[in-house]
């Protein structure tokens, strides 16, 4: 008999077990209290994959002490959906874990919503997606949403070596970690992915396990499927992927795709992510990119498989080929790290609303100069708080669509702001 993945041998039953997520499980955190004063929520755990959701769950189930059932979104329907609330019924209380809730169509999450409602089942479901797409709105209202962070380099390398001291089967093994860089960059944050991949390393290497960044990369190579839906190298295929459509490699684009369709990714998370790039990567050098992801994103959620591909393709196609800015991220990235280095800047009296007398007697909107009263519907003033005065956030890319906006911005601003 195979044995038992060291990911799973050492899976913490304690939340002061549990790699990282202090943030969540340390110290007077308000999910620890939760689960040490035994009111816990019915929750939604989002983050990446490895990052301790299944663990969590199975730690309430066990701090709880009461019946704990668990769910696949991929192969669970609304028949076992419904099966596992009925034996809940007759239970004072019960856990129900769903993994992969976000892969719940509308019909499966409805069949949940009463049940948690009526306190029948503490519902705790994991995601690697935003939860506001893909869970109804009904049911996201009525649990609480906990966000688990990638875990750190410090904390994947603790996990080693905890491995290599604690597990029962790497102790008989006389194991030599030289590096952790290969290990920690395959793994990607995971912490599952990473201890399977120093067992599988172990193996390999034998009774005496030198490892090295250059022997592991040569045994991942040999050794790790190529694409694993489930998620092995999930986050590496759509980095491919989003890459060749922003090198504009239509050839490439395609080809990662038909990656994912043939790993049985699901279609509505590569248009998502199409969505993203389109505004990213894209913006204003090509504005109509937005609308034709947008468009594809509703399309393929009612077309589906297998019709769904053409509609990605054409996507994909589209985005790579087209012209390519990412002033817009710049942007809002850099005005967003002037509002941590100023904090909250008053608004200037001029661009402030005055409903009231009180108000206009402050000198609220006073000097306001309304931009449709002068000549080409422009009239130049400040809008950004004194210390930012003169300060430029958005910068036009060198594309043809923005070339024309620096031109206009620059008729308008004249040098002010350097364009």
């Amino acid at each position: 008999m195979e044995a038992t993945p060291l990911a799973e041998r050492l899976r913490p039953t304690t939340l002061d077990e549990l790699a990282g997520q202090e943030h969540l499980t340390g110290k007077g955190s308000i999910l620890r209290t939760a689960i040490e004063q035994g009111k816990v929520p019915s929750m939604i755990l989002w983050g990446p994959p490895g990052t301790g959701k299944t663990t969590i769950a199975n730690i309430i189930a066990h701090t709880l002490q009461v019946p704990f059932y668990t769910l696949s979104a991929i192969s669970a329907g609304v028949k076992e959906v419904r099966e596992v609330i009925a034996e809940a019924k007759e239970k004072a209380r019960a856990v129900l874990f769903i993994d992969e809730i976000h892969r719940f169509n509308k019909g499966q999450q409805d069949a949940l919503l009463g049940a948690v409602e009526k306190g029948i089942v503490t519902l705790i479901g994991a995601t690697t997606e935003n939860p506001s797409f893909e869970v109804n709105s009904a049911l996201l209202s009525r649990c609480q949403v906990y966000v688990l962070r990638p875990l750190q380099e410090e904390s994947l390398i603790k996990l080693l070596q905890q491995a290599i001291t604690k597990d029962g089967h790497l102790q008989k093994k006389h194991i030599e970690l030289q590096e952790t860089a290969a290990l920690i960059t395959i793994s990607g944050g995971d912490a599952r992915k990473l201890l399977n991949l120093l067992e599988l390393v172990v193996n390999t290497l034998g009774e005496t396990a030198i490892i090295t960044d250059q022997a592991v990369m040569d045994i991942a190579q040999q050794r790790i499927a190529l694409y694993d839906k489930s998620g092995e190298q999930h986050y590496d295929i759509i980095s491919a992927f989003i890459k060749s459509m922003r090198g504009s490699d239509p050839n490439g684009a395609v080809y990662w795709l038909a990656r994912m369709i043939e790993g049985g990714e699901d279609v509505k998370f590569i248009a998502r992510r199409m969505l993203i790039l389109a505004s990213e990567d894209i913006g204003n050098a090509n504005p109509t990119a937005l609308v034709l992801a947008n468009a594809t994103f509703e399309a393929v959620n009612k077309i589906g498989n297998p019709e769904a591909r053409i509609i990605l393709s054409q996507c994909a196609i589209y985005l790579a080929t087209s012209a390519k800015s990412n002033a817009s991220y710049v942007a809002i990235n850099d005005a967003m790290a002037a509002v941590r280095e100023h904090g909250d800047l008053p608004v200037p009296l001029h661009i402030r609303n005055a409903p009231t007398n009180l108000m206009k007697k402050l000198d609220y909107s006073k000097g306001y100069k309304y931009a449709h009263d002068f000549e080409g519907n422009f009239s130049s003033q400040e809008y950004l708080p004194p210390p930012l005065t003169g300060r430029k956030f958005y910068n036009p890319g060198q594309n043809a669509r923005e070339e024309e906006l620096r031109r206009y911005l620059k008729n308008l601003w004249k040098d002010k702001y350097g364009y």
